[in-house]
């Protein structure tokens, strides 16, 4: 448990579990791709660490982790190396990304915005999805009717 810790305070910058600290953006991005492509590298980045730790408490993962993504143009950028016209404020991200899908340590994969449950916190959406979104999450209305 204490190698968790040293583990977590040297990666999150933080004294004890209950210690984790929010940042601000350190980039603007130009457009809508450029803004899912750094999502897409932090996610990345994510799964690394979870994979490391992982691995540190002896579980060594046999295939790649899925990545989930609602935006098919970032996945088409993310498996194909030819510049793009949208890509030239992402070149570190795009290397980045495009060494670990050749390694096959992350993979891919398109969700439609529909299924994504977090779209319910950070995006209206219409009634149908919401009433969805709250049914998978598992979350009842307290207040209905028996």
């Amino acid at each position: 448990m204490q190698n968790l810790q040293k583990y977590m305070a040297s990666v999150f910058e933080m004294k004890s579990l209950g210690d984790l600290k929010s940042k601000k953006q350190k980039r603007l991005s130009r457009s809508s791709a450029e803004a899912e492509y750094c999502g897409m590298a932090q996610g990345v980045c994510e799964l690394l660490w979870l994979r490391r730790l992982l691995r540190d408490l002896g579980f060594v993962p046999q295939k790649p982790m899925d990545l989930y993504c609602d935006n098919k143009v970032v996945i088409a950028i993310a498996h194909n190396p030819v510049q793009h016209d949208c890509t030239k404020h992402v070149e570190v991200d795009r290397h980045f990304i495009k060494e670990k899908v050749d390694a096959e340590i992350v993979s891919f994969l398109f969700m439609s915005s529909e299924y994504q449950l977090v779209d319910v916190l950070i995006k209206s959406v219409s009634t149908t999805v919401f009433l969805n979104s709250l049914d998978k999450l598992g979350m009842r209305d307290i207040f209905a009717p028996t």
